[in-house]
């Protein structure tokens, strides 16, 4: 007899059908699995028939063969042992199920038919959701991440015997209530606040520029000035995620396994800082399954390069293409992924391998090679994509000690939304969202000067030799600064300003 059950599979974070057909036939007992499927997939032989045992249901001692279509696409993960075995159930008649083709089934088997918890359940609901389905069949501990999605049916189960007598009419099970957005992200807090960091106003500046904007930022200064804090805090004045931003995050987390399955959303901004020693598929993504890297799992949020030039310089050079694209592209012998990559870059460096370079109080003790080799990891192209380029001092024992207190997240976080609000209204019906987005077109149309900012940009364009794409970003930070005043038009200050945080690129890389 044949059964046919439906599941999802996952290609990134996108979703496509896969049909489970089962066939028993008389012959030698035997169990086959056709239709490209992983080591995984194949193992799930041994999963389901202990699972079916288990759970007190006759195994049928018959020649079993499992295809799942489309064929020429390889499938992968462990999500789809559930579907089998109810397949199995029905094609031998050992369960009556009704209606059960109208459900997409999702879950892994454990051997005594506990039904596990398995990755990329959102992002695999929403693709099915987008093909017409509407009723599902997930684990129990895949509830939360589920519950999330509205104008669906979704029946979480904690046994195979559970959905087996569900699907039989024998027991009455009520489907998910949606969870409310706003609830989870109350309940996210990001422990660090601005208040906390002392002095070093020029940088906390320059830190609300390219928040508001939505600029990447690079900050130089010596051991212990408050580099790594600082970047710590700048989620804290980043506007709350939208509900669509969440899901696009949550889909990422979900198919990489990280998602926390009591939130079962990601509701605050993302803030990932990888080792110096990541590799370049630890970054960008890949491996043998293409992964989501952590490029990616920053994507809304931010990604922190602490001591900059000790990663290496071919794995730095990688972030070129998704800095100015928002994707990540994952290239396979079988297959080529995209994934989103729209993160704020933050990242730190020492001014020399000792970090004591410039410094009025110590010694630098690193020769000009070393310096040179140290500074040079960092190259041209890659510092433009790099919109503020800022110095951060050692601060000041009169500052560490001041009991004046320091404005907080909150504070500045308000006039980021406002400067933010500005561009939504500005970039209304397009696809940017902020300065840092803009288009050639845009940036023509909204970053007009008049002739005495024209004259200090085109004597920044000379004395610092700047490129042409660091002269845009120049533009662009200066927008940011006059949507922080309220300005519609862009005047010489803004400008100049904008420019004082390109002066590094001349000042370290002559």
């Amino acid at each position: 007899m044949l059964a046919k059950t439906r599941s999802y599979a996952l290609s990134g974070i996108d979703g496509y059908e896969v049909l489970i057909e089962v066939d028993l036939n008389s012959g030698l007992p035997s169990y086959d699995t056709v239709g490209l499927a992983d080591t995984a997939v194949k193992e799930s032989k041994e999963r389901v028939r202990s699972a079916i045992k288990n759970s007190l249901y006759p195994y049928p001692v018959r020649k079993i063969t499992i295809n799942l279509a489309p064929a020429d696409v390889k499938k992968e993960g462990s999500h789809f042992d559930l579907a089998i075995a109810l397949g199995i159930l029905i094609a031998s008649e050992a369960a009556e199920c009704k209606d059960y083709k109208d459900y997409i089934v999702l879950g892994e088997l454990s051997l005594d038919g506990s039904i596990n918890h398995v990755k990329g359940v959102m992002p695999l609901i929403i693709a099915a959701l987008q093909d017409g389905h509407k009723k599902f069949i997930i684990p129990s501990a895949n509830a939360k991440e589920a519950s999330f999605i509205s104008g669906i049916e979704v029946y979480a189960f904690d046994k195979l015997n559970q959905v087996v007598d569900f699907l039989s009419g024998k027991s009455q099970v009520e489907p998910l209530k949606t969870s409310e957005f706003s609830g989870a992200k109350a309940e996210n807090k990001y422990g660090v606040d601005f208040k906390e960091v002392k002095g070093q106003y020029v940088a906390k500046r320059a830190l609300e520029i390219a928040v508001a904007g939505g600029h990447n930022v690079l900050m130089i200064g010596p051991p212990g000035a408050g580099k790594t804090m600082m970047a710590k805090c700048v989620p804290t004045i980043m506007p709350d995620m939208t509900f669509d931003e969440a899901i696009e995050v949550t889909k990422i987390h979900s198919v990489a396994g990280i998602l926390d399955n009591n939130v079962g959303i990601v509701a605050t901004r993302p803030f990932r800082t990888p080792h110096h020693t990541a590799t370049v598929p630890a970054l960008m993504g890949g491996g043998s399954n293409a992964r989501p890297g952590e490029i990616s799992l920053a994507h809304n949020g931010v990604l922190f390069l602490d001591e900059m030039p000790e990663y290496q310089r071919r794995t730095l050079e990688t972030l070129r293409q998704p800095l100015e694209d928002g994707v990540a592209v994952v290239s396979r012998a079988k297959q080529t992924l995209e994934y989103p990559a729209r993160f704020m870059l933050v990242a730190s460096m020492n001014p020399c391998p000792c970090g004591n370079l410039g410094s009025s109080t110590q010694q630098c003790k690193c020769t000009p090679g070393e310096i040179h080799r140290y500074i040079s990891k960092l190259s041209g192209p890659l510092l433009d994509r790099i919109d503020l380029q800022i110095e951060v001092d050692a601060v000041s024992y009169e500052d560490f000690r001041s009991t004046i207190p320091d404005e907080d997240s909150a504070t500045i976080k308000a006039r980021v939304e406002k400067a933010r609000a500005i561009q939504r209204e500005r970039y209304k019906g397009t696809k940017t969202k902020t300065n840092d987005e803009m288009t050639n077109a845009q940036l023509k149309k909204y970053c007009a000067l008049d002739a005495e900012g024209e004259k200090l940009l085109k004597n920044a364009f000379t004395r610092l030799n700047l490129t042409a794409r660091a002269t845009s970003r120049v533009l662009k930070v200066a927008r940011t600064i006059a949507d922080l005043e309220g300005c519609d038009d862009i005047l010489a200050k803004h400008v100049a300003e904008a420019v004082q945080y390109r002066s590094l690129d001349r000042k370290y890389w002559d």
